[in-house]
């Protein structure tokens, strides 16, 4: 079958995407649909055309599935902040240890088993602590638009609230809309400030406080089982792993670009009496060689939690000629990770243990994974 644009087509959904896209085929030709689930029959109008695949719209829904349910956001579909309200929690989960071990197993050479269960978040709806709001003219309507990025393209969705968002930040969004920027093209970041932290206006922090506790469990269960004593706690931000994991070593070492950041992370450390640890202003990849030689490194484990684009050649090939008797890699971005994760055990000097999946972002694509790798002898 020769597709082209504006064609109306019936389809069966046998696989959601990476990303939330769900996977059909008309003669073996692969056919992206938003906004459905795995086993429902649909009908979509084709509006993008390439040699190896096709984006359609959903129009309707012909044979729906028995996990879809209705979203509560008012503009889902339209918001380009969320892609799975209308799956049931349950069945978001189940869609999440898919896609990552999939993903895993096709970039990373993972085997499936190495994937734990995704780990549910406490409150679905009504998480996130930080969002950015954008601002955009609408020329032909003559008003300026205060949202996110739409779903189908880049123009900005307004909104006057998020059902993903902690309630406080949609007082916030109020009090913009009440007092818009002077223009377009401005993005206003709203944010909780985590009860008991120092977090400079542009430093990161986790967004999901209802999930926090699991995440430090896991990273605090991976050091306890591998027996490391020191910890060198790479991107660290304001902070928060190296403290929060300071009981389970004997000392341990933050490093963070971010001056700003580690002025925080020593004010945090300080607040709570944390006197086995130290913060240093450096870039991961330069402080790393001469903190390798600090501690024996078969004493000790090298957290990482890179930005979205994972970390540095020179640091993962640091990595492997020093051998540090476990690296933990937290991240929000499967595919980079799998990616590092891959260099990693390259050769066999790394064995990945286990990867604990954690759903800190429900109702979106996205999932954040900690992974324990064991130095091998």
């Amino acid at each position: 079958m020769s597709l082209k644009i504006g064609d109306q087509i019936s389809l069966t959904i046998h696989d959601l995407a990476f990303g939330g896209e769900g996977v059909g085929r008309i003669d073996d030709f692969v056919v992206f649909v938003p906004f459905v689930i795995t086993g429902e029959t649909v009908e979509a109008q084709v509006t993008e055309v390439k040699k190896n695949f096709a984006r359609a719209k959903l129009l309707r829904i012909i044979t729906p599935s028995p996990e879809r349910v209705a979203p509560e956001c008012r503009y889902f579909t339209q918001c380009g902040g969320c892609q799975y309200q209308h799956v049931s929690y349950a069945e978001q989960l189940r869609v999440k240890h898919k896609q990552i071990s999939d993903l895993f197993e096709r970039l990373g050479k993972i085997s499936p088993e190495k994937v734990g269960p995704v780990l549910p978040c406490p409150a679905p709806y009504h998480y996130r602590n930080r969002i950015m709001i954008r601002s955009q003219w609408n020329g032909p309507a003559k008003k300026l638009e205060i949202g996110f990025i739409r779903a189908d393209n880049n123009f900005v969705q307004d909104i006057e609230e998020c059902k993903i968002a902690e309630p406080p930040l949609n007082e916030q969004i109020t009090q913009v809309r009440a007092n818009p920027p002077p223009r377009g093209g401005l993005k206003v970041v709203l944010r909780v400030q985590p009860e008991g932290w120092e977090v400079p206006k542009d430093s990161f922090f986790q967004n999901n406080f209802f999930l926090l506790p699991k995440l430090v469990e896991t990273v605090k269960g991976f050091l306890k089982a591998s027996g490391t004593r020191h910890l060198i706690d790479l991107y660290c931000g304001v902070g928060f792993f190296g403290i929060e994991a300071a009981g389970a070593v004997e000392s341990f070492v933050g490093v963070e670009y971010d001056q700003m950041a580690i002025r925080a992370a020593r004010q945090n450390a300080a607040s709570r009496k944390i006197n086995n640890g130290e913060f240093v202003a450096a870039k991961s990849e330069d402080a790393l060689p001469a903190l390798l030689k600090q501690f024996p490194v078969d004493q000790t484990a090298v957290l990482l939690d890179p930005p979205r684009k994972g970390c540095w050649p020179s640091l993962l090939e640091l990595l492997r000629t020093t051998r540090p008797a476990q690296v933990i890699y937290v991240s929000c971005h499967p595919a980079t990770m799998a990616r590092d994760l891959n260099i990693l055990c390259a050769d066999g000097v790394f064995e990945l243990a286990c990867v604990q999946p954690l759903d800190m972002f429900p109702q979106t694509q996205h999932v954040e994974c900690v992974a324990d790798l064991r130095r091998r002898n």
